[in-house]
């Protein structure tokens, strides 16, 4: 197979020329590799609040979503909400998975490694101590997160741990939840 038909295919429906031309574009000019991601957060009743989503910043320019995106957020009784929509630790599981697996996919992609299919779960341990402010000494935030990847691909057992090595090795998501990020807080008068 030629060069041109390698790269010009899907795998895991990755366009690979499209990959291959990103990373080297970034390469060239590594500015083009700076994202700033937005959600604007409105507080409705209780738990209960909505995002939307319309654009970011990246490859050196704004870009508009499509449409907007809007995500609610609320809890279910037992944490005093209505349960309307998935709370936010629910939220941030349900980025972790999104981050992990499309990090495998692409990578093993960029590999040349045909995966079939991909199912996770993910499990986070939490505390409400912390959170009511019952007891100092408890985290606020999940104590533990555990995730199960079911992968179908032809490969060795050996080569299947490598794949989904992949995903924690560069998802964006996992290293800033294992890692922590810097955040900066403000507040304004409405």
């Amino acid at each position: 197979m030629s060069q041109t038909q390698t790269v010009s295919k899907l795998v895991n429906g990755v366009p690979l020329s499209d990959l291959y031309a990103t990373i080297e574009a970034v390469k060239q000019a590594p500015a083009a590799a700076r994202f700033v991601f937005r959600v604007a957060n409105e507080w409705l009743e209780g738990a209960r609040t909505q995002s939307v989503m319309e654009s970011f910043y990246g490859t050196g320019q704004e870009h508009i979503h499509a449409r907007s995106f809007v995500l609610e957020s609320d809890e279910p009784p037992v944490l005093l909400g209505k349960d309307l929509a998935p709370g936010a630790g629910e939220y941030l599981l349900h980025t972790l998975a999104a981050c992990l697996t499309g990090s495998m996919i692409y990578h093993a992609a960029a590999r040349g490694i045909h995966i079939e299919e991909v199912e996770s779960s993910l499990e986070g341990d939490c505390d409400l101590r912390g959170f009511l402010g019952t007891d100092p000494e408890v985290r606020k935030g999940f104590q533990a997160i555990r995730v199960t990847f079911r992968i179908k691909a032809d490969v060795s057992d050996e080569e299947l741990q490598l794949i989904a090595n992949l995903a924690p090795s560069f998802s964006p998501m996992f290293d800033s939840i294992s890692r922590g990020v810097p955040i900066s807080f403000s507040a304004q008068r409405l």
